[in-house]
């Protein structure tokens, strides 16, 4: 081990002092230095007992070879990758896709007394993961493949990364999307020069067509978002730089709808650091994570609308399942509230959007759902931040519910001159802010010369909206307040 290590050394040395020379020489002297890598690797040298796994950068400048597909281990009849795989796929896509930042959040780790970094894979080129995985997939095909084109059914970022990186490669994709997909990616799909064709209400409709009509009729290979062996192999990849750029971490945190993502990083983190913990989060309106590990296997769950729409997935893959079920340490769920909390303070502390999906990690940080997080190193996947204005805008409202800064209330006022300007009077003495107000004389029954009044108002935090309804109590009949 200890030969291994310092070769390596010199090969980063090698690789430095050969920037004068020829790129045909870079690549020799690159291959020598990887040859003595290989050669010291297999030496008869004694390795102490508790000897440490492989780094991942020497996984990266000479990856393993996978086995093959006829050698692949084989559990529950599902065909699972090797860290093998994962180390090669990272070397592989790496040419092709971006080696996003782990960056220090120092605001979120004096918010939660953990030191907190953020991986930020919404700085890939579609502004997801999703590229990782399918760049692997493309890239893993036949000649006679690539010629032919692949097909996948996506709403979002699955459908993104494989146009985007199709074109690139120049390899047809056909993208089958149902109703529900945004206009916004069904445009930037076909921008993308993608065959995109709409179909069915769900996703599900949409996969059923895309196998009948195009991996069996035309024989285009059918690459699912989240269960394929080579999108696992190579979100893995992920988890990879995470190992290599915060080398003290703890706990990895994913967010999980299909599973694709956490397998492939749970995969990783525990071949090369046993002892870092695998925490899971997804949407408590879509427990399939949750429910597959209680079984034992895959399991059917409703799915309810949640703003996290990207891990809204009721069954999650059998092969994820399979790669990961032993591997993850904890598994939590976090609510609608947690997810907009997450997102607005993503927001207003580190200046960044993500998607619900994205920010769901962090969700479970915020809200007290991992205890056994605090005081340690706690990397936290930020994967994707494609989200339309619209849903950002209802989100961040959503959060400021959710934070005590938005309360509405009913009041019965006089409708005597001045009597709602005495209203917004009160509400100003107590420092909030008017956002709506609304007036009805109707709906009063008994009360003559009186009108309601229903006020939305902006406050800094939940004390301000408490001594804000206490001064209105004083001098007004309260009809109702609550949180937006």
């Amino acid at each position: 081990m200890f030969a291994t290590q310092s070769l390596t050394k010199q090969f980063n040395s090698t690789a430095t002092t050969t920037s004068s020379l020829t790129r045909k020489q870079q690549k020799q002297s690159r291959r020598r230095a990887g040859n003595q890598i290989t050669r010291a690797s297999s030496a008869n040298v004694e390795k102490p007992k508790d000897s440490p796994p492989p780094t991942s950068s020497a996984t990266a400048t000479n990856p393993p070879t996978p086995p093959k597909k006829e050698d692949r281990k084989i559990v529950n009849g599902q065909d699972v990758p090797s860290f093998e795989d994962i180390s090669t796929a990272h070397f592989r896509i790496s040419s092709g896709v971006v080696r996003t930042r782990c960056v220090e959040s120092h605001a979120m780790s004096k918010a939660t007394g953990s030191r907190i970094f953020f991986k930020h894979e919404w700085e890939q080129r579609t502004g997801s993961f999703k590229e990782r995985g399918a760049r692997n997939a493309l890239m893993s095909l036949s000649d006679a493949q690539k010629k032919k084109g692949v097909v996948a059914a996506s709403a979002g970022n699955h459908a993104l990364a494989l146009a985007y990186h199709g074109a690139k490669l120049g390899i047809p994709v056909t993208v089958i999307m149902p109703s529900i997909a945004p206009l916004t990616k069904i445009t930037k799909c076909r921008d993308l020069q993608a065959r995109v064709i709409l179909h069915g209400a769900t996703i599900a409709d949409a996969a059923k067509y895309g196998k009948e009509e195009y991996e069996k009729k035309e024989g285009l290979k059918y690459i699912n978002g989240f269960d394929d062996f080579e999108i696992i192999s190579g979100a893995g990849s992920m988890a990879l730089e995470i190992l290599e750029d915060v080398k003290d971490v703890d706990a990895i945190v994913i967010p999980v709808g299909g599973a694709g993502l956490i397998a492939g990083c749970a995969l990783a983190i525990k071949t090369l650091k046993p002892d870092c913990l695998v925490v899971g989060v997804e949407a408590d309106r879509c427990q399939s994570m949750s429910a597959a590990l209680k079984a034992g296997k895959p399991t059917l769950v409703p799915s309810g609308a949640t703003l996290a729409d990207g891990l809204a997935v009721p069954t999650v893959g059998p092969r994820s399942f399979e790669t990961c079920k032993d591997l993850i340490d904890i598994m939590v769920t976090v609510s609608e509230r947690d997810i907009a909390t997450a997102l607005l303070r993503l927001v207003e502390l580190e200046k960044l959007v993500q998607e619900g999906a994205g920010a769901s990690g962090l969700a479970g940080i915020l809200a007290n759902k991992i205890p056994q997080l605090k005081g340690k190193t706690v990397a936290v996947a930020l994967c994707g931040g494609n989200i339309d204005t619209s849903t950002l805008g209802y989100c961040i409202e959503r959060g400021l519910v959710a934070d005590g800064r938005l309360i509405k209330f009913e009041a019965v006022v006089s409708d005597r001159p001045g009597g709602i300007a005495g209203l917004c009077g009160v509400i100003a003495e107590a420092g909030a802010s008017i956002k709506h107000i609304n007036h009805d004389r109707a709906r009063l029954g008994e009360e003559s010369h009186s009108v309601l009044v229903t006020v939305e108002c902006e406050c800094t935090g939940p004390d301000m909206g408490k001594d804000l309804i206490q001064r209105l109590d004083k001098n007004y009949k309260i009809i109702s307040t609550s949180m937006l």
